[in-house]
């Protein structure tokens, strides 16, 4: 009988369910929205019950569009975001909220309320640090836990269990502690080259906690993404989901690495193997990623790793980001007074707001390449919640030059097309950073929602110099959290296998004309001077004390 693969994806406003075949063809989506709370204080809080609950919702649906059996399922795998879930001994929520509700016990990736813990924790110069590129990101895990003990101590003391929310997925899915390899390596400080956590490091930082107690709350076992998990789906967990009871379980991926497995070991016609080494995959959703793949560990300061094993088995992983991308660009256009009136629009056209923009631009200027050319006076640094990579600092905020008075959907195009070159020109200073340290490829892969868009793509081609090509799946995250169920069930033997099998190549950007490079240059220098702003304003305001 013919098997299929589920994978699911948790962003951080919903969830989504994928069913694909053993060829990686998608059989059919679904999404089911997820709670959130944001508070002053960069405070930004989830529910695990109601992600799982969305979790169900999502599968179903999708099984109920495929229209197939649940013995047909031969595997299941998960990703999420890198959020922090907080339970106790007995699998109960355990509250991260000053508002005490237990329900609001996942504190988000990007929540920035551990932004001082994380410069504790950097002021040690700890060894452990030199894996997260020098300096360790309030995004990360053992910030959030350091913010708990300090700030919440009866969650700290009453938690039985810390997860990454893969892996509590994947535990709610089987039963199973085991963790996975890419979430606490390149969350939670693991050195999986070493295969160990470091009690030292735990001890200058003021956990010391988890050495003291052998790291029973934070992960004991720690196996390769897509290993089996237990014996499968519980009863209770295929009840919910709708699936058998025994369905194999993968372990998990984060996000945006499930995205990196399923687009950058994809066939390319030549029927020559491919070098992921060769390939970046930049994921872009809500935050961007971009990830590396090296034979050796390169060091390469501001960028988080190098992390071994973080995405593909037995290769390096440097993990470059941007804390903002599809977030910034929401927020930009928002922001603009004439949003209510595109938006009406582009609901009068039956399409999304970014979809009317993007037509109206290429409409005007004759291709994607050339549309860039209307940001010629606006530009935008649009680090909102500060830079990831490759400066590491989580106090930069946005700026913006050039706006006038306009209020038109003329005008807001402008700021668009401005906002993703400012997204470019961050990407290439990632690039730019990898290669200064060795880190070098010719391509790169793009994913995520943006990633679909003509527009996006030449703006990074143009700027980064580098072909930009699209997976042919148009799904390459859920398919690299299906493919962790392929694993599991058997089908493929390993996780390269199964991106040499489940996955392939689609179409590749247009060649940069010489005078859009030189534009993106031009523009580059003024963006550089923005950030120049950005960090002279802050020194001259350090010492006011704030209102």
């Amino acid at each position: 009988m013919p098997r299929a693969y589920i994978g699911v994806d948790v962003g951080t406003t919903s969830t989504r369910a994928g069913v694909f075949d053993e060829a990686g063809t998608l059989l059919a989506m679904a999404r089911h929205p997820i709670r959130i709370w944001h508070e002053a204080g960069d405070i930004v809080e989830q529910s695990s019950q109601d992600i799982w609950d969305a979790c169900a919702a999502s599968v179903r649906a999708a099984m109920t569009e495929a229209a197939i059996a649940p013995e047909s399922i031969g595997g299941i795998g998960f990703d999420a975001t890198c959020s922090l879930v907080v339970l106790d001994e007995a699998g109960e929520p355990v509250t991260v909220s000053a508002s005490g509700d237990p329900q609001r016990n996942v504190i988000v990736w990007m929540d920035h309320r551990a932004t001082a813990e994380a410069r504790l924790i950097n002021e040690t110069e700890d060894a452990v640090l030199r894996y997260v590129g020098g300096s360790i990101s309030p995004e990360m895990e053992m910030p959030k836990l350091l913010w708990l003990k300090r700030h919440l101590r009866s969650s700290f003391d009453a938690a039985g269990h810390f997860f990454d929310l893969a892996d509590y997925l994947t535990w709610r899915a089987s039963g199973s502690l085991q963790r996975s390899t890419c979430t606490v390596t390149c969350k939670w400080n693991y050195l999986a080259h070493d295969g160990s956590w470091s009690a030292p490091f735990f001890q200058r930082i003021g956990l010391s906690d988890f050495a003291s107690e052998k790291y029973a709350r934070i992960g004991t076992e720690i196996v390769a993404p897509g290993t089996q998990l237990g014996a499968g789906l519980t009863r209770t967990a295929a009840a919910d989901l709708g699936l058998s009871p025994g369905t194999p379980v993968g372990a998990s991926l984060i996000d945006a690495h499930a995205g990196g497995i399923g687009a950058i070991g994809g066939r390319d016609g030549s029927g020559d193997a491919a070098d992921v080494c060769d390939r970046l995959a930049y994921i872009m959703g809500t935050s961007a990623c971009i990830m590396a793949t090296t034979r050796e560990p390169c060091f390469v300061p501001g960028v988080w790793g190098p992390y071994y094993s973080g995405m593909v088995p037995d290769f390096w992983l440097n993990e470059g980001g941007q804390s903002a991308a599809g977030a910034a660009i929401d927020h930009l256009l928002k922001s603009h007074p004439g949003h209510a009136e595109a938006s009406a629009a582009a609901r009068k056209e039956g399409v999304d707001l970014i979809d009317f923009l993007e037509r109206r631009i290429i409409a005007r200027a004759g291709d994607a390449s050339r549309a860039a050319l209307l940001a010629r006076d606006v530009h935008v640094l649009p680090e909102f919640i500060g830079n990831r990579s490759p400066y590491a600092d989580p106090d930069t905020r946005a700026l913006i030059a050039g706006l006038d008075l306009d209020t038109d959907v003329g005008s807001m195009e402008r700021l668009f097309v401005a906002g993703l070159c400012g997204l470019a020109y961050g990407l290439a200073e990632v690039i730019e950073a990898f290669a200064a340290h060795g880190v070098r490829s010719s391509i790169m892969i793009m994913g995520g929602g943006a990633s679909r868009s003509p527009l996006v793509r030449q703006i990074m081609a143009d700027t980064t110099g580098l072909t930009v090509a699209l997976p042919q799946t148009k799904e390459p995250v859920l398919l690299g959290a299906a493919m962790l169920g392929a694993v599991a069930g058997g089908a493929y033997a390993s996780i390269g296998e199964t991106m040499a099998r489940m996955s392939a190549l689609g179409r590749k950007s247009e060649p940069t004309a010489s005078d859009m490079a030189a534009f993106h240059g031009r523009k580059r220098e003024v963006y550089k001077l923005l950030r120049d702003v950005d960090r002279g304003s802050r020194a001259a305001m350090r010492d006011i004390a704030r209102g």
